[in-house]
């Protein structure tokens, strides 16, 4: 969430395997390039390691440009064999941009500063966008970890171990 001249980027920590809890304190959020880039995942934790293994090396490859990394990143993974068959998305942010990285080849960055993937990300991104838009007092990191709790409330796919990390 872009919010404020603030970025923060929370995640649930739970995985789950069909339909039962195979983790509940799953660390989707990393960061990147000494802290100036925080990414997050949803979907297989295998593939999603993976991608963010080559989102690191691409970041490198350009500088840390986030966006070219992205866009480079978005291009192997919908041509390469081994990679297209990968599930997962990723949530990437800057201090100044958020990008959704998906393996259709597709680098979102969304209008309203406010990016979510996986389960409870509609009910997540919902809070977000009212709390945004009703309560502009309350920090990016507020809003993250509101939304968050509202979607863990609602999803049973999403738990409240939330990890919140800034850029």
């Amino acid at each position: 969430m872009l919010h404020n001249g603030q970025v923060a980027i929370g995640a649930d920590g739970q995985a789950t395997m069909g339909n039962y809890v195979a983790k509940s304190n799953v660390k989707k959020i990393r960061k990147l390039q000494d802290g100036k880039i925080v990414t997050g995942f949803a979907g297989s934790t295998a593939d999603a390691f993976t991608l963010l293994e080559r989102f690191d090396e691409k970041l490198n490859s350009y500088g840390g440009n986030m966006k070219r990394a992205a866009i480079e990143l978005a291009k192997d993974w919908r041509m390469d064999r081994y990679l297209r068959r990968l599930e997962a998305m990723l949530i990437t942010a800057d201090k100044d941009e958020i990008l959704v990285i998906s393996g259709t080849g597709d680098v979102l960055e969304p209008d309203n500063g406010i990016a979510a993937i996986g389960s409870g990300a509609m009910y997540a991104q919902s809070a977000a966008l009212a709390l945004k838009k009703h309560a502009s007092k309350l920090s990016a990191r507020e809003i993250v970890e509101e939304s968050l709790n509202i979607a863990a409330d609602i999803c049973i796919y999403t738990n409240s171990n939330l990890v919140i990390e800034e850029v």
